[in-house]
């Protein structure tokens, strides 16, 4: 392992948001929920066990409400990276699923085509997330040196994150590596002057007993 970059790191979905079947792009600063503070204290629970040492999140309202009970039970630092924000969606911020959903399969099928600079009018693509996530997470990681770093980001955010960080992935893979649900957790280590997955998109125990406890049927957003 490079003495120059974390541990590990823990990439993780902020909880669900107060209007979780609406597109929530950039453009949106949107609170968490009465559920997503349930999920984000289950979480901190979780992370209690692991040890990590500092928390960064994003700087929108639903990622350091996630990130923030998670740092108090750890008691380690939560500061925050601006770049690490959701992606822009345009016209569709707090639209309704059900008006985004063709947009959205449609870019993702050209994206695994490999038209990963596509964008439909007012967002953005592919390309553009990962060169401005992929300089924050290199700072994020640079800032701390053999630490053990839990992230808070965005569904959109995390997925291109992964499918740019990890070796052999590639937009093609976004179906195939599972979806980011809200609150769940990909664990990465330094390998090989890459990065590699210990677990990917899971959502902890302790989040899940939640979700069962409160299921409410509803289809939320997901990337």
């Amino acid at each position: 392992m490079s003495a120059n970059l974390p541990e590990r790191v823990w990439l993780v979905r902020h909880a669900e948001t107060t209007t979780p079947t609406l597109f929530h792009g950039a453009e949106s600063d949107v609170d968490l929920g009465v559920h997503g503070h349930r999920q984000a204290v289950a979480g901190a629970e979780w992370f209690a066990g692991l040890r990590p040492t500092a928390v960064v999140s994003s700087e929108m309202r639903r990622a350091v409400q996630t990130a923030a009970p998670i740092a108090a039970v750890c008691g380690v630092p939560h500061t925050r990276e601006r770049m690490l924000h959701e992606r822009n969606v345009g016209a569709l911020s707090g639209r309704p699923r059900e008006e985004g959903d063709a947009i959205w399969t449609a870019t993702l099928g050209r994206w695994a085509a490999g038209e990963t600079g596509y964008s439909h009018a007012g967002m953005e693509s592919f390309d553009a997330i990962r060169t401005r996530t992929v300089a924050a997470f290199e700072r994020v990681a640079a800032a701390h040196p053999a630490g053990r770093v839990v992230i808070v980001a965005h569904g959109v955010v995390c997925k291109v994150l992964l499918l740019s960080l990890l070796a052999g992935r590639t937009a093609a893979d976004w179906n195939a590596i599972g979806m980011a649900k809200n609150l769940s957790v990909s664990e990465l280590v330094p390998a090989a002057g890459a990065w590699a997955a210990i677990r990917l998109l899971e959502v902890p125990p302790q989040v899940a007993a939640v979700n069962a406890a409160f299921a409410d049927g509803v289809r939320k957003t997901e990337a």
